[in-house]
């Protein structure tokens, strides 16, 4: 992470300048636009001098600092500053009050900034792993609005939400995959242990063995042959593939691919749509313009796809266009939800409708992922079949033409 200087011009035209910790100027450029300043030019000022350091050995034992500790941290700093308590003196209660080591350094590195006069948000800007680029910017809202209270309140509804998200799927993916490991267990047993000794028996007698069975044991000698070069064209392919998500191109092909699955799909589209509606009714109940709310909330849907869909939407808003016509150019919203947000225009209500949007979306992707499993079942029976037959005619067949060898009868 580096310092970057930057000098900008706000909202009113008033030209403004500062530094900013960050990895790319990129990242400077669009924590700046979030804030509502237009970066007129941004030059590196050397190394974050103030960054975290911390004892090599510790840091690799110590547990970094989860999506549960942010929700956590989240409520109670909601708390404190509803009580009226100042930001440094929370900090300072919440670092002495946790036993985990990642999360004191966090709290540490946070007062340490504000110390320097950094904004709050500057100063969460600076650990990306921790604190979302949506995280950051609400709270760049609430500083500028006055209403961080609120912002606290709103992010940790927001972050309880994906968390409620991400246990369901991983409840409903538990099962099916437990099986799917056992199964592929059982078939390296088989081929490892299990029909090799059938190969020997059988040359003892000398007859042939089934076609299934020789299949299989061609894969497995195979196998354990070339295992070196599998294992390395493994790695290979997980790097290429890292390598192509990690690019801008290959990560919006990809997230558009997610869309398409046959049974992920529409679950990955619902909760996509339901963190967007949620994220832009609290960025526009907030104090923040359509349009910066839209480019925050572009930047924060985990979906490259959605996000430049959402981006379309803004640059419409921005010619002059109404909000419900560019949502439905976009093409990713049912008619019942483009009909809730014309009413929304229409009646100055459009961050209650966004609020009911998200909660439709939501009930809707909870109800799918309810009938997660119920979908998989079928595929998972199709697959756990198609195994057993395999290995049934792979080792009971060999044992069918091993007893009629052994009692001198042809197989």
């Amino acid at each position: 992470m580096q310092t970057y200087a930057w000098r900008g011009r706000n909202n009113r035209g008033e030209q403004i300048d500062g530094v900013l910790d960050a990895e790319t100027e990129d990242a400077v450029a669009g924590q700046l636009l979030a804030g509502g300043v237009t970066p007129v030019q941004i030059t590196v000022a050397g190394a974050s001098l103030s960054a975290p350091k911390q004892d090599w050995w510790h840091a690799l034992g110590a547990r970094p600092v989860s999506m549960e500790d942010c929700l956590v941290l989240s409520r109670q700093l909601y708390t404190l500053q509803k009580a009226g308590v100042p930001i440094l003196r929370s900090l300072a209660g919440l670092q002495a009050s946790t036993a985990q080591a990642s999360l004191i350094a966090l709290l540490e590195d946070i007062r340490a900034s504000l110390d320097q006069g950094r904004e709050l948000s500057a100063a969460l800007a600076r650990h990306p792993k921790v604190f979302s680029p949506f995280y950051v910017a609400m709270v760049r809202v609430g500083e500028m609005t006055g209403r961080l209270t609120e912002v606290f309140q709103r992010l940790s509804q927001h972050l309880e939400f994906e968390l409620d998200i991400r246990a369901r799927i991983k409840q409903a993916l538990r099962y099916p995959m437990m099986v799917v490991i056992a199964m592929a267990i059982a078939v390296v047993i088989i081929n490892i242990f299990v029909l090799p000794t059938f190969a020997n028996a059988f040359a003892g007698f000398k007859t042939e063995l089934p076609l299934m069975t020789r299949i299989l044991l061609g894969f497995s000698s195979w196998t354990l042959q070339w295992w070196p070069m599998l294992v390395a064209a493994g790695v290979g392919l997980v790097v290429v593939v890292r390598g192509v998500l990690a690019s801008p191109e290959g990560r919006y092909r990809w997230d558009r691919l997610k869309l398409r699955l046959p049974i992920a799909g529409p679950i990955v589209l619902k909760a996509t749509l339901a963190r967007f509606a949620r994220s832009f009714a609290l960025a526009s109940s907030s104090g923040v313009p359509i349009s910066q709310a839209m480019t925050v909330v572009a930047q924060t849907v985990d979906n490259a796809f959605i996000g430049n869909r959402i981006e379309q939407m803004r640059d419409g808003v921005e010619r002059g266009e109404s909000i419900s016509r560019c949502a439905a150019a976009a093409g990713v919203f049912t008619p019942i939800v483009l009909q809730m947000i014309a009413v929304g225009e229409e009646t100055g209500e459009l961050d209650t409708l966004m609020v009911e949007i998200a909660q439709m979306y939501e009930r809707e992707t909870d109800y799918s992922i309810k009938g997660l499993s119920a979908s998989i079942e079928p595929v998972l029976l199709l697959l756990i079949g198609a195994m057993v037959l395999v290995l049934a005619l792979g080792v009971f067949l060999p044992l069918w033409n091993l007893g009629q060898a052994a009692m001198g009868r042809p197989g």
